[in-house]
């Protein structure tokens, strides 16, 4: 049956939006090596890499950041913020990308109860093995024992990972992430649940590393950190930066191999509080995050090429309950005058 006018110029259209998304999507830098799992994700306006879990191809491998939901890039009206800013290794990693620790935000669900040699769960990881007598160390890679199950699926405007994980410590769950761009707005929400399937609670603290990377623009005087209310840092930063009215501001560029960072206080038990911005003021290019949780910690970390503020979440899931939570990020590009 032929194709009246209206179904071959709903057609047309839908093919050009995919050549221009693929367009766009190259506009990223090349992803290496080319086995490595991903899917681009468009909403017509916001362009996205995302990069899959898997034990094998994966991007990241490493035990201290979940294996979900992890952007290569993203982009929206030709600008850049999320990228790589460190060197290849086994930690590398880009953003938006969380870490689950225990109650104090430290130190990973049994690991204080751990032996060398006993078992350990990092939420979005897996079953790892404690090797020493040592305090944990993020930057440290545990031999995994059990990375549970990952499913993924995909759509145009989004990603669902789910991550099933059954461990010998009475600690299991089902973990749903689902990274959606809305419809209309140049706009990416993070929506997270984690029904706890196990006999022990699961008693965690959550953060978002982020890693914004706002079109490799170096960590300088151009860079800026806002928040809802007044910061106050535990002590004075280094090289350069500083508080100024509710906002970091840095008085001149990070060198190679240089860190501004502190923890953060002056937030209240308000949700409302999580709310910062990071943006180019010269260019007026930035990204404002939101999320729906009272913060319980803020670390604030920076370094040439990357600036995090990492608000931390408390949940307290008791088995057979559920834990909700989500994250909004908003994408800006003032236009050129």
């Amino acid at each position: 049956m032929p194709h009246s006018p209206r179904q071959l110029l709903h057609g047309l259209a839908l093919i050009a939006l995919l050549v221009t998304s693929a367009a766009r999507a190259e506009t990223c830098p090349p992803l290496e090596p080319a086995s490595v799992p991903r899917a681009t994700i468009t909403n017509g306006s916001v362009d996205a890499v995302v990069l899959l879990p898997d034990a094998q191809n994966g991007f990241y491998r490493g035990t201290r950041f979940d294996w979900s939901g992890v952007v290569w890039c993203l982009t929206y009206k030709g600008h850049h913020y999320f990228g790589e800013w460190n060197a290849r290794s086994a930690n590398s990693i880009t953003g938006p990308v969380e870490e689950f620790n225990g109650a104090d935000g430290r130190t990973p669900l049994g690991y204080d109860q751990a032996k060398p040699g006993e078992l350990f769960v990092k939420p979005g990881v897996g079953v790892l093995r404690r090797v020493d007598q040592q305090s944990y160390r993020f930057n440290a890679v545990y031999p995994i024992v059990d990375s549970g199950k990952w499913t993924v699926r995909s759509e145009k405007r989004g990603v669902t990972f789910r991550h099933v994980l059954n461990s010998p410590l009475g600690i299991a769950y089902v973990y749903e992430k689902k990274l959606m761009l809305e419809p209309k707005e140049p706009v990416l929400v993070i929506q997270h649940q984690m029904k706890n399937t196990g006999k022990e609670p699961i008693d965690i603290q959550v953060y978002n590393h982020d890693f914004f990377v706002i079109d490799g623009t170096r960590t300088g005087p151009d860079m800026t950190l806002r928040f809802p209310f007044t910061p106050i840092a535990d002590k004075p930063f280094q090289n350069g930066a500083r508080i100024e009215g509710n906002q970091i501001v840095y008085d001149r560029e990070l060198a190679d191999g240089q860190t501004a960072a502190g923890n953060i206080t002056g937030f209240s038990d308000k949700a409302a509080d999580f709310r910062f911005v990071v943006e180019n003021t010269r260019t007026g290019v930035g990204v404002e995050q939101i999320g729906d949780q009272p913060i319980t910690r803020i670390m604030f970390w920076s370094n040439p090429k990357t600036i995090c503020p990492e608000a931390y979440v408390h949940l307290v899931i008791p088995p057979g309950k559920t834990g909700r939570w989500s994250i909004r990020y908003r994408f800006f590009a003032r236009e050129p005058v």
